[in-house]
């Protein structure tokens, strides 16, 4: 009860719940992209499944992240799986609706989910952490909260996606452009990116166009392929 009444809990309960609306954009929008070719009742289980793990995800990492936030060269693997992804996910956009869902499952979908969250959730829980100072209770319990936001986001994302194709798009650059970014924050490039200024955007900007240019491509390969059987 006495945790309850306490000012300092329910103002970093705010906090962690505001720190994950702001976070957790991106993480609906890969949710919603890997989702979005499956049937309807298929994308309900997706979005459940998808931002319950990555809300169990940033529990689990909280305890971890800030020791594998120092070693070398996860970001910069995390962050080429990535822009993996977020090619795969394009390339998915060029399909037709009868192609996507052959290549479509809830598994898949979940994977593809699990393996995104993982990796733009390390830099993440770094904020939430700092925000619950230590409290488990606190962290568990904003964390759990925020579950129906991600839900919401995503289902809103598909639903646009749907009726505005173009956001496929600008999501999978969204995905390029924050794994450029993680790979420029990685600690075997931190030094040479305080010392200029430029390379942090260099490699979110070139995270981008690498996504698009990747999908575009093997959309492109798909298509011929295609049209030679």
């Amino acid at each position: 009860m006495e945790l309850l009444q306490s000012t300092d809990f329910w103002l970093g309960l705010l906090l962690i719940i505001w720190i994950n609306i702001i976070l957790s954009g991106d993480n609906a929008v890969v949710i919603a992209l890997a989702a979005r070719s499956l049937p309807p009742e298929q994308q309900k289980k997706a979005i459940i499944f998808g931002s319950g793990a990555a809300v169990v995800l940033r529990i689990g990492l909280t305890v971890v992240a800030a020791k594998l936030m120092t070693l070398e060269y996860l970001q910069i693997i995390g962050g080429l799986l990535l822009l993996w992804i977020g090619a795969q996910l394009l390339e998915a956009e060029e399909e037709s609706d009868e192609e996507a869902s052959e290549h479509s499952n809830l598994f898949a979908a979940i994977r593809t989910i699990l393996i995104a969250d993982l990796v733009m959730s390390l830099d993440n829980v770094i904020a939430v952490a700092a925000a619950a100072k230590g409290d488990e209770v606190l962290l568990i319990i904003g964390l759990a909260i925020s579950i129906p936001l991600v839900i919401f986001g995503s289902t809103l994302m598909i639903k646009l996606m749907e009726r505005f194709p173009i956001i496929i798009t600008f999501g999978a650059c969204l995905i390029g452009w924050v794994g450029g970014g993680t790979i420029a924050n990685d600690m075997v490039l931190k030094a040479f990116g305080e010392n200029n200024a430029w390379f942090h955007t260099a490699c979110t900007v070139g995270g981008a166009v690498i996504v698009l240019g990747w999908g575009k491509l093997k959309s492109a390969q798909h298509h011929k392929t295609a049209e030679i059987e």
